[in-house]
């Protein structure tokens, strides 16, 4: 199994929004920042839960959460004026098979504890939707 950095840490990752899925485009098209949320064992793998973080306003159609300023300090992003986690989508992907994550990526920061737990009540009503779901495995 990969080294995967600690659930709650912000890493680099080609993220592929739920509309540009949509649209069938297959390519995440820039690096941004994303929340690895959670790491689990997939057989003899590690599958990520990836969540993006943007310091876009959200659009109607999805469900974020506002970074206060202290989790962006923590998170490294204390640059961003504002920042949102959109937990309506995700990306899954197999660390070891990817060709998104790298194997050794550089730790942005990290959210704290409270927030990831906010985060992850937020995000429960998505987990189980194949349409949040956005799939990096081949």
């Amino acid at each position: 199994m990969a080294d995967i950095p600690p659930n709650g840490s912000i890493i680099r990752y080609a993220y592929l929004w739920k509309w540009q899925r949509d649209n069938h485009e297959t390519e995440g098209r820039k690096e941004r920042p994303v929340c690895l949320t959670l790491s689990l064992p997939h057989g003899d793998q590690t599958a990520l839960i990836l969540l993006a973080i943007s310091g876009t306003p959200p659009r109607a159609d999805q469900t974020t959460l506002a970074i206060p300023e202290l989790e962006r300090r923590r998170a490294g992003l204390s640059a961003w004026k504002d920042a949102w986690i959109t937990v309506s989508e995700y990306n899954f992907d197999i660390a070891e098979k990817s060709y998104y994550y790298d194997p050794q990526p550089e730790v942005l920061g990290t959210f704290s504890k409270g927030f990831l737990a906010q985060v992850a009540i937020a995000f429960r009503p998505f987990t189980t939707s194949k349409i949040a779901r956005v799939n990096r495995v081949d």
